[in-house]
């Protein structure tokens, strides 16, 4: 029976972490890490979103600040105040929630980011810094699985690790930070043929595809470390993630839950891009 990381353990004490780490910034240097969160319209699971950010910023010891935004605010408007949070040297991070809405440019809003205060990791800049091996701020979910890794003593140099989905947010980004430790990495997605022969390869398996449980134990190699970072809420009203949980963490050495593992991790590594931000000396 698998080993079950608990991603609420892990994200806790990476706050702890950052938490002393602010309070010892501000009182050597008198700076206190600052995030702006930007939401525009009334995404029901954004707003949850953000509530968790501004409550997050309060354990650790942050200036929050929030810009709730109507849905049909223009894209303009909200290039202005991103180009003015970019120039407020109390602000060391800024992040629009995603997704916006049809009318404005999510492409154009990332790329006004100051590229140092870009938390997200998503403005081409620090896209390109982690493509070459040089990042600065790294997407906080992949950044969060990298962690539930390594605080769990695992070791990626030569394992063969594959990666279910390509998004730009998690796939993309998860399999390079992957290759930066020496993993041997395969990325699939929905064109890919025979995937329960590539998955049940892998020693170590991220499955970022959306699908709820469609990750079985057939697909799963004997002993493999089984990271789930879907989140699917069914008919009944339960969430449940990529993997078939309860079959293959019989067959895994290590398994995330859902909820429970991945997703505490992605603020976590908010407050951990915002201090590493912070301390960078940017927007002081």
């Amino acid at each position: 029976m698998a080993i079950i990381i608990d991603g609420n353990k892990i994200a806790q004490d990476i706050r702890n972490e950052v938490r002393l780490s602010a309070l010892a910034l501000k009182e050597q240097k008198g700076v206190v890490p600052g995030l702006a969160v930007v939401l525009v319209g009334e995404d029901p699971a954004s707003k949850v979103y953000v509530g968790r950010k501004a409550k997050a910023c309060e354990e650790v010891g942050f200036l929050s600040r929030e810009y709730k935004l109507a849905a049909d605010t223009s894209e303009e408007k909200l290039l202005c105040i991103i180009r003015e949070l970019n120039n407020d040297k109390l602000i060391h991070g800024i992040l629009v929630q995603l997704p916006l809405p049809q009318h404005i440019s999510t492409e154009k809003i990332i790329a006004t980011i100051d590229p140092h205060k870009d938390v997200d990791g998503f403005h081409p800049y620090n896209v390109g810094g982690l493509v070459t091996g040089s990042p600065f701020l790294v997407p906080c979910t992949p950044q969060g699985i990298m962690e539930l890794i390594f605080r769990s003593g695992i070791n990626l140099s030569g394992k063969e690790a594959v990666v279910v989905g390509r998004s730009n947010i998690v796939g993309k980004p998860v399999a390079f930070l992957l290759l930066a430790q020496n993993a041997t990495v395969t990325m699939c997605h929905s064109k890919t043929k025979d995937l329960a022969e590539v998955t049940g390869r892998a020693d170590v398996l991220i499955a970022a595809i959306g699908k709820p449980q469609m990750i079985k134990a057939n697909m799963v190699k004997e002993g493999a470390v089984v990271i789930d970072v879907g989140v699917n809420r069914l008919e009944s009203g339960k969430l449940t993630g990529d993997v078939a949980f309860d079959e293959v963490a019989v067959k895994a050495s290590y398994i995330t839950p859902v909820p429970g593992g991945v997703g505490p991790m992605t603020i976590a590594m908010l407050m951990k891009n915002t201090l590493t931000a912070a301390t960078a000396g940017f927007g002081k």
